[in-house]
């Protein structure tokens, strides 16, 4: 399998859809929403971003089991989403919903997705979340799903680690690694706060696999993860006032591609 964050310094936008069908926030027809997906899709290939990741951050509050119609909503907005914007793209499906995900990713034509839970468990804050790779590894090539990589995130955002915390988060991306995850990510407590540059540090060295940061990186501090980390996903900063709910502000993925493409 190819893995492109492989020695690319890769940077992934973030397309935060609006509420989808049965939710409580609900209130755009579908068509809106998946048009609204590409122009946002469209502003980051304009300003240079490298790679797109679609997420139903707007479903809340998030579901530990989710209904075919988001899983239908998300094959669609990612095949729309991909289409226009002709770059590598993928997708999470919250929350958990990591099985529902590879398979709209898979129907969509994507490339790769983003789970929670593939190894040890934690309590987020929608309830218990169990290690699911044995299971998604093995329904990813029941499915023909294998090109699709598997990112995982460990000791993840909005997640209480208790009955974890005699494992490090080393020891943790050494499992993830060992279950054959095709990359890590590390991010701060909640979304938009920064990861701990010596956590991701640690992680870095410790496994062969791609690493990622997954929140709070920005223009300012763009420099020290970028010297590590082989890619960064980016939701917060890229929207208007640097708020996840806000719409793509365009200027700022432009000034934060150019301060990457100094660094690169």
């Amino acid at each position: 399998m190819s893995n492109f964050l492989q020695n690319q310094k890769t940077i992934i936008g973030m397309i935060h859809v609006d509420a989808l069908p049965g939710t409580p926030r609900f209130n755009h027809p579908l068509p809106e929403i998946i048009a609204r997906a590409k122009t946002e899709a469209l502003a980051y290939k304009e300003a240079g971003i490298d790679a797109l990741m679609i997420e139903n951050m707007h479903d809340v509050p998030f579901a530990r089991h989710i209904g075919p119609e988001i899983v239908g909503a998300m094959a669609v907005i990612g095949y729309e989403v991909k289409n226009v914007s002709g770059l590598r793209c993928g997708l999470q499906i919250l929350a958990g919903a990591n099985q529902e995900a590879l398979a709209a990713a898979l129907s969509a034509g994507l490339d790769f997705v983003r789970v929670e839970g593939f190894v040890f468990a934690h309590v987020a804050d929608e309830g218990f979340i169990d290690g699911c790779a044995g299971e998604l590894l093995r329904y990813r090539r029941q499915i023909g799903a294998d090109d699709i990589l598997v990112l995982t995130d460990i000791k993840k955002k909005h997640s209480a680690h208790a009955i974890t915390a005699d494992v490090d988060i080393v020891e943790t991306a050494h499992a993830t690694e060992f279950f054959l995850s095709d990359g890590v990510i590390v991010t701060g407590v909640a979304t938009g706060a920064e990861a701990s540059l010596e956590e991701l540090q640690r992680v870095k060295a410790a496994v062969e696999i791609p690493v990622l940061v997954g929140s709070g990186v920005t223009t300012e501090n763009v420099a020290p993860y970028l010297r590590v980390a082989d890619g960064l996903i980016v939701g917060s900063y890229f929207k208007y006032e640097g708020h996840w709910a806000n719409g793509v502000d365009a200027a700022r993925v432009k000034a934060f591609m150019a301060r990457v493409d100094e660094l690169r």
